[in-house]
């Protein structure tokens, strides 16, 4: 009988183009619950997909902290989120929350 092989998935290994890397960020966004590191971890999928090297360099921090700040054991600072979208050529734009659309409250003296 043959023996299975399996190998670990790497995300990271199927992100190829800009559009796969926003739909991706986009997904694990909706799917986070506030849980920040859960991002920056999906981050990371992103810049190892692009070259990690490559990634601090443009986003001005070393390759060390860039891999710290995205291994999803830590919530980085949001400066350093912003530093790595750009560098990702990612950008962030908010919309309303579905369930958060509402008309103007309406307030009694």
């Amino acid at each position: 009988m043959a023996k299975t092989v399996t190998t670990r998935y790497d995300v990271a290994e199927h992100l190829r183009t800009p559009e796969e890397m926003a739909a991706y960020l986009e997904a694990c966004l909706e799917d986070a619950n506030g849980d920040a590191a859960f991002i920056a971890k999906a981050l990371g999928d992103i810049a190892r997909a692009k070259g990690m090297s490559q990634v601090a360099r443009d986003a001005g921090l070393s390759r060390e902290s860039l891999y710290k700040a995205l291994s999803g054991d830590r919530t980085p600072g949001f400066d350093t989120i912003l530093k790595v979208i750009a560098a990702l050529g990612l950008k962030l734009h908010a919309l309303p929350a579905r369930d958060s659309v509402r008309g103007p409250a309406l307030h009694s003296s």
